[in-house]
């Protein structure tokens, strides 16, 4: 593994946590968003988004093969394969005073748990700032490595 491969893993980690936090942020900002599209004529309330990262090129059993093999075949990064709408429920909430509001006095909200998203964008910000980490452990590394032809 040269230092170029773990800038270049780092690099596609922040950007993949980044566009993460991104979609949460787009979660949390919507949680109350009743009229998010139409769908054959009628408003639909937001869904929440979720983030779907893949590797970068190397499939699993491909490394697989490669470290049974006793190569030294190491992985490329991830990248973002789909962000995906989360298909559970709609949570009904009982409001006949809401312009949203069905026959029966029920409106339907985004299924968007604010508590969840916290939790997801506080993962996403511990793992943007790991990689941090491991750009500037792999600087720091290049520039000693500099200092040895002085």
């Amino acid at each position: 593994m040269n230092f170029s491969n773990s800038l270049s893993i780092s690099a596609s980690a922040l950007t993949s946590q980044r566009l993460r936090m991104d979609v949460i942020s787009s979660n949390i900002a919507n949680a109350e968003t009743t009229r998010a599209g139409i769908e054959n004529g009628q408003f639909v309330p937001y869904r929440r988004k979720v983030v779907v990262m893949e590797p970068l090129q190397n499939s699993f059993e491909s490394m697989l093969q490669a470290q049974m093999g006793g190569g030294q075949k190491v992985g490329e990064g991830v990248k973002v394969g789909t962000i995906k709408e989360d298909q559970s429920p709609l949570k009904p909430v009982y409001n006949p005073n809401h312009p949203d509001a069905n026959a029966e006095g029920y409106v339907y909200m985004p299924n968007v748990d604010i508590a969840k998203e916290m939790v997801d964008m506080i993962s996403a910000t511990r793992s943007y700032e790991a990689n941090v980490t491991a750009l500037n452990a792999s600087k720091a590394m290049v520039m000693k490595a500099l200092e040895i032809g002085k």
